[in-house]
């Protein structure tokens, strides 16, 4: 209704595209660039190629990381990454179809979520039309009044859905999902067989309003759709007539979040769940028995006189408090071997008990896939699956034991490892643990953590370290003219650097930089050409040997060197996504003042390691995140922002602006971003370099070592035979 009416009111003639189907679907399967998005995802390819068809000139189909605040309450209102930013990976995708019919695919991030905003920037896009900023605030006015009017209806049609059943006497079942849901291709008509067993179907934004919601629940409620969710199930629990029975498209990863939730409230209110996975397959009869089997039981606690629970606690999570600080053993997940290896002893020397876990086995894989939902990403198993192990090692007193996790907050279901680990932990009969949030934005407190100077320079002094070793000792390891040379140059350093972090010396460290990259210039190295390699990806694929299967040592033995970028680049680019924010969407002044002051801070602090391996021989500086953000601005938007967002991409572009243009791009099965800036930038990055030689892996406990082995050696034998021709025209 909003973009419907903001467009009509300025005098355009607004075209919709057909109901979907699955011809619809097949038209534009040559477009999609990763096959395990979700359909919803995929079946926008074939809505924008039919618009192109029919001579449509002008293709609207913006980004919108933020949705309208509805429940004020939320933690946050996200929408989900792929709704959030799947038109850029259509727009990379199918440029060829655009132009073909000459169209023009408007994609721009919006600020949806602030008016003020939303007109500055649509006048913005818009006035190149001749469209005056009187005429684009008066259009906003208006649309927003016929979504509110819209949401209304919507509301009432609930509330009098609700008097008839309760008039008739009959069943009702919330079809709980999101919007796209509601499209008959999507959902197979589940909402029609439902009607067919004598059962009323309501949607979730139909009664979520009418309940009396108790924050806060046991997950991170930061998306709007999911909000709508949770309060849906507490109105399932308020009427007896009710039951909710939720859709969940195969490969939304962020259901696996929501689904235990709802089940959590419902069954918490003595309530039935029902969840229906449905993709593009039409095959309704597994839904069928499903939904056979729940009026059944409905009719078997009606016979039997069974109530739902007047009412549910608030989910209260177990505080790490100062008394623990100094008693506490800290468990801390293994990420990067080469950068924890520091941020133990930085931990320790700010007074806490930490043990950094050892490397991640295969034990702790199972231990993920036995207690955390098998939906999640792989990161989530492997990290949380190790957590899992040591504690249940029997080393570890489990009433005088902690963990921490990292806690970014932004769209990516990462923001709730914290409360699956939550979860697991009460089935495990371990809910006494504490698990604290290390998170930079503070969406957790814990009395006994805080980040103290001390552990912030500590930790970024382990990070320099990590990073420059990472860099010199994988840019010298393949050439080394004696083997094991540089890993024991590597563990002589290592023990210099532990030292550092210990007292914390800004002067030393500077010292000791500068005299690792001499000692790795200096190191005896055979006098061979091999091809470079990048290595980008999911934070925890991308530096953890196990997640990853040991990549850099497999790019090592089948010939080639491997480039790893650093991690603090990630911290950066959190940071500099604020001044995006600011600018172009509903971010604050003083946010992005406070990030850009970091940004300073973080360049100065690491700018002598940048001279001094820009300075020698064999090694290349880190980028200044302000020059990799431009590199993505000429492939993506800044506007990504979901886990490593524009971050990937920019690294692609650096790696490739550089003479790297073989790269393995890794990512967990299904993971929501890399959909976008990852798989979805695969071919754009290839129409902007010829020589791209990009491989795309996925990992996850059940991929074939076997398959990610055979797309690593065909990437190799492509990269020999760049290596022999002449180099490419930059």
């Amino acid at each position: 209704p909003f973009w419907f009416t903001f467009f009509t009111e300025l005098g355009f003639r607004v075209v919709l595209s057909p109901v979907s189907s699955k011809k619809l679907y097949e038209s534009g399967m040559e477009t999609i660039a990763s096959d395990t998005a979700c359909y919803p995802a995929k079946i926008v390819h074939g809505h924008v190629k039919w618009l192109a068809q029919q001579g449509v000139k002008k293709i609207f189909y913006p980004c919108i990381n933020h949705e309208i605040v509805e429940d004020k309450t939320a933690p946050n209102h996200y929408n989900c990454p792929i709704v959030a930013t799947y038109p850029e990976a259509i727009a990379g995708n199918m440029k060829d179809v655009l132009k073909e019919y000459d169209a023009v695919l408007l994609h721009p991030f919006l600020p949806y979520d602030s008016d003020s905003r939303l007109i500055k920037r649509l006048y913005g896009i818009l006035s190149e039309q001749g469209i005056k900023k009187s005429e684009i605030k008066a259009a906003v006015a208006k649309a927003r009044m016929e979504d509110r009017a819209f949401k209304e209806d919507i509301r009432q049609q609930g509330e009098l859905t609700l008097e008839l059943i309760k008039k008739m006497g009959i069943a009702g079942v919330i079809l709980a999902g999101r919007p796209y849901h509601l499209d008959p291709e999507i959902n197979h008509g589940i909402d029609k067989m439902i009607n067919s067993y004598n059962m009323a179907v309501l949607t979730e934004d139909s009664v979520s309003h009418l309940a009396d919601f108790k924050r806060p629940v046991r997950v991170l409620d930061q998306w709007m759709y999911h909000s709508r969710l949770y309060k849906a199930a507490e109105v399932a629990g308020d009427h007896e007539e009710l039951e909710l029975v939720q859709l969940n498209s195969f490969g939304c990863g962020l259901d696996a979040v929501t689904t235990e939730q709802v089940e959590e409230l419902l069954r918490n209110r003595n309530k039935l769940y029902t969840v229906l996975k449905i993709d593009e397959g039409s095959n309704l009869g597994a839904a069928r028995i499903r939904i056979r089997s729940l009026r059944a039981a409905m009719n078997e606690r009606s016979k039997n006189n069974i109530k739902p629970v007047p009412f549910s606690k608030p989910f209260e999570r177990v505080y790490f408090t100062k008394e623990m600080k100094p008693e506490y053993t800290l468990l801390v997940p293994q990420m990067s071997p080469i950068h924890f290896q520091f941020i133990e002893t930085a931990l320790r020397e700010e007074g806490y008990k930490a043990v950094l876990m050892p490397s991640v086995s295969k034990n702790a894989v199972e231990e993920g896939l036995r207690y955390i939902n098998n939906d999640v990403c792989y990161p989530t198993i492997v990290t949380l699956g190790q957590v899992i192990d040591e504690l249940k090692s029997g080393k570890h007193d489990l009433d005088r034991t902690a963990v921490i996790l990292s806690q970014t907050g932004g769209q990516c279901r990462a923001s709730n490892y914290i409360s699956l680990l939550r979860k697991a932990l009460v089935d495990l009969g371990m809910e006494q643990v504490p698990v604290i949030s290390f998170s930079w934005t503070g969406l957790e407190t814990n009395p006994g953590f805080t980040l103290s100077p001390g552990l912030i320079k500590r930790g970024g002094i382990s990070l320099l370290y990590g990073d420059v070793m990472m860099r010199v000792l994988y840019a010298t390891r393949p050439y080394e003219a004696e083997p094991g040379s540089a890993n024991a140059l590597a563990e002589k350093w290592s023990a210099i650097a532990l030292e550092n972090v210990r007292d914390g010396s800004l002067s030393t460290l500077r010292k000791n930089i500068r005299h690792m990259i001499k000692d790795f210039d200096e190191l005896p190295l055979l006098d061979i050409r091999k091809p470079k390699v990048g290595v980008v990806g999911e934070i925890l694929v991308k530096y953890h040997p196990m997640a990853n299967n040991d990549i850099v040592s497999v790019i090592e033995k089948e010939g080639g060197e491997a480039v790893v970028l650093d991690l603090m680049d990630f911290f950066l680019y959190g940071m500099h996504s604020k001044k995006y924010n600011l600018l172009e969407l509903s971010g604050s002044f003083s946010t992005m003042l406070k990030n850009e002051m970091s940004i300073r801070i973080i360049e100065w602090f690491r700018s002598d390691a940048r001279k001094a391996l820009n300075n020698s021989k064999r090694f290349q500086g880190p980028a200044h995140i302000r020059d990799t953000a431009e590199k993505a601005k000429k492939v993506t938007s800044l506007g990504n922002q979901c886990g490593e967002g524009w971050l990937l991409t920019g690294e692609m572009v650096e790696l490739i602006d550089s003479g790297i243009t073989n790269i393995v791009c890794l990512q967990p099965f299904a993971c929501l971003p890399n959909h976008v800036t990852g798989k979805g930038m695969i071919k754009p990055l290839r129409n902007y370099h010829s020589k791209a030689n990009i491989a795309a892996i996925d990992y996850d406990p059940g991929a074939s070592d076997v398959n990610q082995l055979n797309r690593i050696k065909l990437m190799m034998a492509t990269a020999f035979k760049h290596m022999e021709e002449p180099p490419p025209n930059l």
